[in-house]
């Protein structure tokens, strides 16, 4: 069975970084921190000005761990205990969900939360649902 590691002092200062970038980025460029936004605003940029908030953002998403490397001596440990075909599998139904609610959980549950968007509470509150009906059949029912 999967054990779930309890890391509050690690999840707590997490969790304080990216609610100030959040703050950052709507305060001095009037933006929302929606990850999905941000790659698709990226991918198909409106201006030169778009591109590079949106390139500084991703990049600083992709180096993260290099900076963990830095403070610790070696890179975060990563364990994906599914295999390939469940990853794609997933990335599309996360695809299709970021579709149809509009936006992922990081613009709807750091920053549509803090607005108190009503569709920002309603998918957060349906991503919890789901999240915790999935765990409960993966632990529990399956038993994986």
């Amino acid at each position: 069975m999967m054990e779930t590691v309890f890391t509050p002092w690690q999840s707590l200062g997490g969790g304080a970084l990216i609610g100030i970038a959040s703050v950052m980025l709507m305060g001095f460029a009037g933006r929302i921190m929606g990850a999905t936004g941000i790659l698709a605003g990226f991918m198909q940029p409106a201006s030169k000005e778009d591109w590079a908030w949106r390139a500084a953002v991703l990049a600083g998403m992709v180096s993260g761990p290099l900076a963990v490397m830095l403070f610790t001596g070696q890179m975060p440990a990563v364990e994906v205990p599914v295999t390939p075909v469940m990853i794609v599998v997933g990335a599309l139904l996360v695809g299709v969900g970021v579709t149809f609610s509009s936006g992922c959980t990081s613009g709807h549950g750091v920053c549509g939360m803090a607005r108190l968007s009503p569709r920002s509470i309603a998918a957060t509150a349906t991503f919890m649902l789901a999240t915790t009906v999935t765990v409960f059949v993966l632990r529990h029912v399956i038993g994986a």
